[in-house]
């Protein structure tokens, strides 16, 4: 017999992950099902804001807006290693939006959103602040206001953890086949890539959390033809070394009406970013192009006093996002707000689609969808993901520096770039990581850049992490670090390890 759950979600990006933890805990069967690493499409690939999207109020995105900045504190406090305060600047640019518009919309920034414990917006003076000094002397005024960062992957993935220890099964480098109504169930194929190994699931409810795939999986899984839904923009961004010392951002109008941020990222980059432009063909294959490096160096060029070129990027990156078709002439203008349909006939099995969304709404996104799952598949438990910690969260919100002393004294032989970077990655899981260890030489194998055997071991066996790729760029950013030669050995201690792990199970 097959393998049944009440709720089949294809998926492993911020959407799908949200999901299927909130359903988890809910006390609902689920499975989720991701063709490749979770997180390796738009989730990893975003500017790392949790933030309300001061630039929505432009267009009247009023609700969104409101819904966002609720959550930013929401998120700050199941997820403090991952997400923390920030505070952008946003010079005054002469000519572009006059100064009374960029105060009327923090106003609106500061108190539609129920903010509570972020420091409010204040105007600047930049012939006289700290962060005035690293732009040109034409930038005399400007605001500062707070929003939040986040390790976009690192919050996919935990969420992904979370629903598995709450019982959900999580499977990555699966690919849905297919979806057929069985009675009232559906009748999913699966196949794995990797082996060639398939199995058929059945399922209540599916839920179609594909994000820039989601046309494809309604066309190729379940036989669709109706018209795309979704319009695949493309976002770009450039990381350099630091432009600056103080650790505040940047939030720049550009001559399009456009805006972009300047982020102090990894401690020793400014991460750039980031471009709007509609996309054609796989969301999977995206790479900046050469007018998008020009329009990022040029748009910072105008605003930072030194200059910066080709030369000083250092990595790059691109992601789709799947933005709900709402007819917008230019794809800045697009929502930017999540889109959610059902088809509930009532002689098939139900079919939930999202379109759209953003990483801040997330949680809110996957409450919405769970109202949808209990009117078909019965109510079993209260909404909850608001107070419960993501694996590693469960520590007060200023807490870092607490936990960064506790682990210091657990594992003095640490630095306190690798404590640092311990406590932002794992937050109190730092502690089961390290378990055990008394030096460095119990950390086993280095491969470079403070990255050893133990850590690498614990992603494989807690965080679904497969190879170099997996380590380096989602469930850490030590990609910026490694070099070519320490990525290639860190991969094929993984590959065999996977091979022996294999082994070991066969007898």
């Amino acid at each position: 017999m097959p393998n049944r759950y009440d709720i089949f979600v294809v998926g492993g990006g911020i959407n799908g992950c949200g999901i299927a933890r909130d359903a988890a805990g809910r006390g609902f069967a689920v499975c989720l099902c991701e063709m490749n690493d979770l997180a390796s499409g738009t989730s990893s690939l975003s500017t790392k804001l949790v933030h309300g999207g001061l630039r929505y109020l432009e267009y009247f995105e009023l609700r969104l807006v409101r819904e966002a900045l609720i959550e930013r504190e929401i998120l700050w406090s199941i997820a403090p290693h991952i997400i923390w305060p920030l505070r952008f600047v946003l010079p005054h640019h002469k000519g572009l939006r006059p100064a009374w518009m960029l105060r009327l919309g923090l106003f609106l920034y500061d108190h539609i959103g129920g903010r509570r414990l972020l420091p409010p917006t204040r105007s600047l003076d930049l012939t006289r602040d700290v962060v005035g000094a690293a732009l040109n002397g034409e930038f005399r005024r400007g605001f500062e206001y707070s929003d939040c960062w986040v390790d976009d992957a690192r919050l996919v993935v935990l969420n992904a953890r979370d629903a598995s220890q709450r019982g959900a099964e999580i499977r990555t480098r699966t690919r849905v086949v297919s979806a057929r109504p069985d009675g009232k169930e559906w009748r999913v194929s699966l196949k794995s890539p990797e082996t060639g190994a398939t199995e058929v699931v059945q399922a209540r409810l599916v839920v179609n959390a594909a994000g820039p795939w989601v046309d494809t999986v309604l066309h190729d899984v379940f036989g669709h033809t109706t018209s795309a839904n979704v319009r695949l923009v493309q976002g770009s961004h450039i990381v350099v070394r630091r432009l600056y010392d103080h650790d505040r951002c940047y939030i720049f109008q550009n001559v399009d009406k456009r805006v972009f941020f300047a982020i102090p990222y990894e401690s020793d980059y400014t991460l750039i970013g980031t471009t709007d432009q509609d996309y054609t063909g796989d969301p999977g294959a995206a790479a900046i192009s050469e007018a998008e490096v020009d329009y990022l160096l040029a748009a910072a060029n105008r605003y930072f006093r030194s200059p910066i070129g080709r030369d000083d990027i250092v990595w790059t990156y691109s992601g789709v996002r799947p933005l709900y078709d709402d007819g917008a002439t230019q794809a800045q203008q697009a929502t930017r707000d999540y889109v959610i349909r059902s088809e509930e006939e009532d002689d098939t099995p139900p079919l939930i689609n999202i379109f759209g969304g953003k990483i801040t709404t997330y949680r809110r996104l996957a409450e919405a969808v769970m109202g949808r799952v209990e009117h078909r598949l019965g109510k079993r438990k209260a909404a909850w993901t608001a107070e419960a910690p993501l694996p590693g969260g469960d520590f007060e919100r200023d807490g870092q520096a607490a936990l960064r002393s506790r682990l210091r004294e657990r594992h003095p032989y640490l630095q306190n770039h690798q404590i640092a970077r311990f406590v932002r990655h794992y937050g109190t899981d730092s502690f089961r990581v390290l378990d055990g260890a008394a030096s460095l030489d119990d950390l086993g194998r280095h491969f470079g850049a403070s990255l050893y055997e133990r850590e690498v071991a614990w992603l494989m066996a807690q965080e679904w992490a497969l190879s170099a790729e997996d380590v380096a760029w989602r469930r850490t950013k030590l990609g910026l670090r490694l070099s070519g030669s320490q990525m290639a050995e860190l991969d094929a201690w993984m590959q065999a390890r996977r091979h022996w792990g294999a082994r070991a199970a066969v007898r």
